[in-house]
């Protein structure tokens, strides 16, 4: 980490986010090449504007099972009610005024030797490139008891929608005294701040809607996470965390925090060393790439896509390339905010290729914002770069200050509400 004047960093990684992009020229070549994007989260919808934008002659199909994109990031503010669904929920319509053509369509299958992609309705579409954005999926066999029947009655609210709802219904319908815990996963994961950010707001649900004497228990197989200095010091200022009183405990994997068995009819969790029973349970399971990547052949033996860090292009198929969650990018998170960025740099790669070029150096940014209550927020920013050397991404990283003050905090929040708007503003608009 390394200390900088917090608007001289938010301008270098603003600068390095769009040089992907601006630093491809237009060229009019590509009449018929074909691009076909899988997924349309925030890489794949970036991935597929931004390559029409920068070659309008491309034709760029994207293929999305979903009618609507529903936003994960932001999301626990929807778990408390000071966000609603709606503002999470986005269309694809604004992506088919560029020129996208828009699918809705489930992919079952993509042939990298005859470049075809063929979805569960019948069709098949070919490509010259293509670009897959499948997000995550969770390995539903890790926890005994836990598995996807039993999420429909103990969610995990890590992809946002019906899940977030369920489990904002049973926040709500919590007692006063009541027990919610939250098994946090093993890395890597998607959102890797969200758990603890998750504790934090439901903790100042709890704490303003008349359930203080009610708890949270974060059951972690790791001993520990990202800004756990900045969520603890965040804790102890508003939940009394290290007191009596805490409405909030952390449980390390190396004192106990590893789950083992889940009872889903008694919600009774045995984590290593004790058992912990709940009124409201929401498990967050490992992760892997989504279904379509291992389909694909596009996974090692972890369930995460090897890619070359510098262009995205998956190393087990050429012609494929794989951003976003899904993917292993180095240093990078898997954040909506990395994917973007990836995205800009798989329009380039992908540009520079159907030209007959060679790729430019990227570079790559990231920025993640977590609320923690009422006016108090911090964030961690990041600048990445590709070692060719060591062919992967590596980067640096500034977080707010430890002693920033209550109006820098409240400022992190505005930032958050405003990043949230511009990234759904350039990945989908």
């Amino acid at each position: 980490m390394f200390n900088v004047n917090r608007r001289g960093f938010l301008k270098l990684t603003t600068a390095a986010a769009t040089i992907p992009a601006l630093s491809v020229p237009y060229i009019a070549r590509g009449a018929g090449q074909k691009v076909v994007v899988v997924g349309g989260g925030p890489g794949g919808a970036t991935a597929a504007k931004y390559i029409k934008m920068a070659n309008p002659q491309i034709h760029v199909t994207l293929i999305e099972s979903r009618k609507e994109y529903v936003a994960c990031f932001l999301s626990n503010e929807a778990l408390i009610g000071q966000r609603t669904m709606d503002s999470l929920t986005v269309s694809f319509d604004s992506l088919k005024k560029h020129g996208i053509n828009i699918i809705i369509e489930t992919v079952t299958g993509i042939d990298p030797t005859s470049k075809r992609v063929s979805t569960r309705e019948g069709n098949t579409h070919t490509y010259d490139r293509c670009v897959v954005a499948p997000g995550i999926d969770f390995r539903w066999d890790a926890i005994e008891g836990y598995n996807e029947r039993t999420s429909a009655t103990i969610p995990h609210a890590w992809r946002a929608g019906a899940q977030t709802r369920l489990l904002r219904k049973q926040i709500e319908s919590m007692r006063d005294g009541g027990t919610l815990i939250i098994v946090a996963p093993p890395n890597p994961f998607r959102c890797p701040p969200g758990p603890y950010e998750r504790a934090s707001l439901i903790a100042h649900y709890f704490k303003t809607h008349g359930k203080t004497k009610s708890k949270i228990i974060i059951l972690d197989s790791k001993d520990s996470f990202i800004k756990k200095e900045l969520f603890i010091q965040a804790w102890s200022r508003m939940y009394g965390y290290g007191t009596q009183d805490s409405m909030i405990q952390w449980v390390a994997g190396a004192e106990g925090g590893q789950v083992d068995k889940i009872d889903p009819k008694t919600l009774v969790v045995q984590a290593q060393i004790e058992d912990f029973k709940a009124d409201v349970l929401n498990v967050i399971p490992p992760q892997k790439a989504g279904a379509i990547a291992a389909t694909a052949g596009l996974t090692d033996h972890q369930g995460w896509c090897p890619v070359n860090q510098k262009t995205f292009e998956s190393t087990l198929h050429t012609g494929i390339h794989v951003v976003g969650d899904a993917c292993i990018a180095g240093s990078m998170p898997k954040s909506a905010y990395a994917a973007n960025s990836q995205a800009k740099v798989v329009a380039s790669a992908i540009i520079t290729a159907l030209e007959g070029r060679e790729p430019e150096t990227p570079s790559y940014v990231n920025t993640c914002y977590s609320i923690a209550g009422h006016n108090y927020g911090f964030s961690v920013a990041a600048v990445y770069t590709f070692d060719d050397a060591k062919k992967t991404i590596t980067g640096q990283a500034a977080v707010t200050a430890p002693d920033a003050s209550p109006v820098a905090l409240k400022r992190e929040v505005s930032y958050a509400h405003s990043w949230f708007n511009n990234i759904i503003a350039d990945s989908w608009q």
